[in-house]
């Protein structure tokens, strides 16, 4: 069955390529058709819940799942808190996450709309090591003991920066990831980013995480980034912020 309408010579020609793609620093090309996807979910406690319990609660259900994610504390809600879940297969955020919110324990659980997220791992083209780029190191990076702390937001960019030409386009990535670079170098902040093209009910195309040991490094790489052409200039939208600090931490990787 057709949707797109008569198959024209144009489109008999275009093979379309889903598979991401790195040729590292000067290694060999790398191929993989596989990726992670990684989601959000935000939420406040009603009337007679306490947060700690249901953390306890939602934590204790999610290992039972053998589903992988962390719990964050929202620190702008004293009554709020965020799971992040991760798979490989999205259909475990339906059968293995969301049954865990259906407890009676957690009836007075409320969804927050703005805080939901998700989105895919990507390549950019110069990943060294694909694979722990596009499966592990996300992981990795939100389960480090060490890094508690975590702020996610997504975003979406102008249509305009699309038309640019591929070397201007790369030379305004290049700035914003330099920048990047020098915070994780430091150990300052972590990033994770994630492709939501056509996945975000706001139509937003990535999906940042920011993670690392301390809060204030987080808010200053934000900062930081505003001074950049791609920011200042191609970003249409950023937000709602989520603020977390991680509370609980699955067995499953």
């Amino acid at each position: 069955m057709r949707y797109w309408g008569p198959m024209s010579e144009a489109s008999e020609g275009l093979k379309i390529d889903v598979w991401e793609r790195t040729k590292g620093h000067g290694g060999p090309v790398q191929a993989m058709n596989r990726r992670l996807f990684m989601q959000l979910l935000g939420y406040e406690c009603g009337e007679g819940l306490e947060p700690d319990r249901a953390i306890a609660a939602l934590g204790g259900a999610l290992d039972e799942q053998r589903a992988s994610a962390v719990i964050y504390a929202d620190v702008n809600n004293p009554r709020g808190l965020a799971l992040l879940s991760w798979s490989e297969e999205p259909a475990d955020f339906v059968t293995r996450v969301r049954p865990t919110l259906s407890q009676p324990a957690l009836r007075s659980l409320r969804s927050v709309a703005a805080l939901t997220m998700i989105g895919r791992t990507y390549a950019t083209g110069y990943e060294p090591d694909l694979e722990h780029w596009l499966l592990q190191r996300p992981k990795e990076t939100v389960r480090n003991a060490a890094w508690p702390w975590a702020v996610w937001y997504p975003l979406r960019r102008t249509g305009s920066f699309e038309m640019l030409e591929d070397r201007e386009k790369g030379g305004i990535l290049r700035e914003h990831a330099t920048i990047g670079q020098a915070y994780g170098q430091q150990n300052l902040a972590h990033d994770v980013r994630l492709a939501c093209h056509g996945l975000d009910q706001n139509d937003n195309e990535f999906v940042i995480g920011l993670i690392g040991e301390q809060l204030h490094p987080l808010s200053h790489v934000v900062q930081a980034m505003r001074r950049t052409r791609q920011t200042s200039q191609y970003i249409a939208h950023m937000g709602p912020f989520f603020v977390g600090h991680r509370a609980w931490t699955s067995v499953t990787p």
